[in-house]
């Protein structure tokens, strides 16, 4: 919770507080929820805010090795839309 805070976490922190003010002067309670979600985002880093998906571990693993030859195609079978 201390430490990596980067751009992105303070802006969600700070966006939430916002949010969370704006929501309790204009007496919409469902706004609170919204803000408090992001600001929690801002604090404990999951989501958006912590730089990557949750956790961290997202990384899809592609493969490099096929080439353009390798793709095969199948001829799409048509029916005849207008018969005479």
């Amino acid at each position: 919770m201390k430490s990596n805070w980067t751009f992105t976490r303070v802006l969600y922190l700070v966006m939430g507080g916002i949010i969370i003010t704006q929501s309790i002067n204009s007496q919409e309670w469902l706004g609170i929820a919204l803000g408090s979600y992001f600001a929690s985002m801002g604090i404990f880093a999951f989501g958006c805010a912590s730089g990557s998906c949750f956790g961290g571990n997202c990384y899809v693993e592609t493969k490099t090795n096929t080439s353009i030859h390798d793709v095969r195609y199948k001829r799409a079978k048509t029916k005849d839309i207008h018969p005479e």
